[in-house]
């Protein structure tokens, strides 16, 4: 009733000439500041958000320290009230400016103002500001705006780890990854910052997702574990965890066999360990133990542990169906592979059923189906064509989805030229490669297909120049060194070690490749100076590998 009169009585506000110690004052102070508690308190939150936008809209003649406090509690209620408020309804605004759309928005704008306020030492620092924008920014997907407004606070307002682990966090989310493990380094050398663990199971993850870090990663999760020793069997389970993923890693670039089973082994006592000492399951344990499990071929323990991952998740994830399908392919039971992805593709949304599809279509040219494998990846491409024109354009969230639509939509282009190219549809095929020329005119898989058209029509010297240039755009193209190897040794234009050379890299790099061992046992065989032996062991590598291969790779 106060406000009600005051307002009515005085629309433009209170005049200045009214005292900042005026009984009046002091009255209004108080009752702008309670009516939304007192809205709160009676269960009404649409009211509150207009009486708090009440407050901070009209000409109260309220002091800096009340409004930045209104500022404040409004923000905080807009983030984790649980209530969705309208838009704004602003009776006087310049033109074209800024009206949030949203809770988190009007929230960030609040936040803003006050860091602003300090800026100009308005207000005193409160720390509270920075988390919670930290929080608004960060479920938003704008980490790279939360980095420049702890990159803009002046030296000494915030802890220099804190700062760097917020900044690096941040980077991270970007994807930004080398930057934020640079930041990390920094922190991390100061011996003098103890309980380091958060930052280092941080640095350990970027470093699970790049080859050249990984030993790096590894000394990082094995700090953390003794750090931690035993207080928090949590943390220790994610320092156990990513510990295994690096593991799994390092295993797949050590040159001796015996030196690779022994990493392999260690990843998954790793990651068992990391299960075991979890309170409840956590998915993604259980999805790296069952990727471990399958591309070490045991492929029952990867199987149950998919099992487990699908029950626990509810079939909520894509990425679980399409991993009990590959373990399925790779145990040969096509149908029930198939059976699984189009159980998924039932209970997916038509935006996200890309790799579902894309798995399917596999498991049809894997059953002899290609016609059915074609209509297949139409509609794959069908569905990428419409997604990519309905993303709006400047969020992160669409960037992400566009480039993973552009690399889905550039393999399904070559898959479908091979299909194309097994069925002798030349034409059909120039016209899948074309396509994805456009998408990347510099795409090792491109010219490795293109390699494949040559080779089906018999111009094995343009074939070799294909697979070439697929080298030199990627010179670890795996496929492109097998196929290299097999169109020298069937020109017999290079020698027996320069075709040797081509195979052992591709097995180097990929030892689970039977094409790789077949073509290298045929390579034995036909060498005078080989022994039987082995050959032999390389058809036997073969078979084995043959015989367990998913109808895509594991990872």
């Amino acid at each position: 009733m106060i406000l009600d009169t005051i307002e009515s009585a005085l629309p433009e506000g209170l005049p200045e000439s009214v005292s900042s110690d005026c009984k009046l004052q002091d009255i209004l102070n108080k009752a702008v500041e309670l009516l939304p508690e007192l809205w709160k308190l009676a269960g009404s939150p649409q009211e509150a958000i207009l009486s708090y936008r009440r407050a901070l809209l009209y000409y109260w003649n309220l002091d800096t320290e009340t409004t930045s406090k209104i500022e404040k509690e409004f923000a905080v209620f807009l983030l984790y009230s649980g209530c969705d408020a309208s838009p704004p309804n602003l009776r006087s605004q310049v033109e074209e400016s800024f009206v949030p759309r949203n809770n988190i928005e009007e929230a960030i704008l609040l936040l803003l103002i006050l860091l602003r306020k300090f800026a100009v030492k308005k207000i005193e620092w409160d720390p509270t500001i920075m988390y919670h924008l930290s929080f608004a920014l960060s479920v938003s997907g704008e980490q790279r705006t939360l980095a420049h407004q702890v990159e803009e606070l002046l030296p000494g307002i915030m802890e220099r780890r804190e700062r760097y682990s917020i900044l690096a966090l941040c980077y991270h989310g970007e994807g930004e990854e080398m930057i934020a493990l640079n930041l990390l380094r920094n922190l991390l050398r100061n011996r003098g910052n103890p309980d380091r663990v958060l930052e280092l199971l941080v640095a350990s993850k970027i470093c699970a997702k790049n080859m050249v870090c990984v030993e790096e990663g590894i000394s990082y999760a094995s700090r953390a574990l003794s750090e931690l020793h035993g207080r928090c069997n949590q943390m220790a389970s994610v320092a156990n965890h990513l510990q295994g993923i690096l593991l799994s890693t390092q295993s797949r670039s050590v040159a001796s066999d015996s030196e690779r089973i022994s990493k392999q082994s260690e990843a998954l006592e790793m990651l068992e360990h990391a299960e075991k000492l979890t309170i409840e399951r956590d998915p993604s344990i259980i999805f790296h133990l069952s990727l471990e499990n399958a591309e070490q071929r045991k492929l029952d323990a990867a199987l149950h542990h998919a099992k487990q991952l699908l029950k626990l998740e509810a079939g909520s994830s894509v990425r679980s169906y399409i991993l009990l399908a590959r373990i399925l392919s790779a145990q040969k039971r096509f149908v029930d592979a198939e059976n699984v992805i189009n159980t998924a593709l039932d209970q997916t949304g038509k935006w996200d059923q890309g790799e579902l599809l894309r798995t399917k279509a596999k498991l049809q040219i894997a059953q002899g189906q290609l016609k059915n494998a074609i209509e297949t990846y139409t509609r794959l491409l069908a569905i990428i064509q419409v997604r990519t024109k309905s993303l709006g354009a400047g969020k992160n969230l669409a960037r992400n989805r566009r480039n993973s639509n552009r690399s889905l939509e550039m393999e399904a282009w070559h898959d479908l030229a091979n299909v194309y190219t097994s069925l002798s549809q030349w034409r059909d095929a120039e016209v899948c490669l074309s396509k994805s020329k456009t998408l990347s005119p510099y795409s090792a898989s491109r010219w490795h297909s293109t390699g494949l058209l040559y080779e089906a029509k018999g111009l094995h010297q343009e074939a070799l120049k294909a697979f070439k240039a697929a080298l030199d755009v990627e010179p670890n193209h795996v496929p492109s060194l097998v196929s290299t190897a097999c169109v020298l040794r069937r020109l017999g234009s290079q020698s027996i070690p320069i075709i040797r050379t081509f195979l052992t890299d591709a097995i180097r790099l990929d030892k689970t490749n039977h094409s790789a061992w077949y073509n290298l046992g045929l390579l034995y065989k036909a060498d005078p100076s080989s022994s039987v032996l082995e050959a032999a062991e390389c058809f036997e590598a073969a078979a084995f590998l043959e015989d367990s291969a998913p109808v895509e790779s594991f990872r």
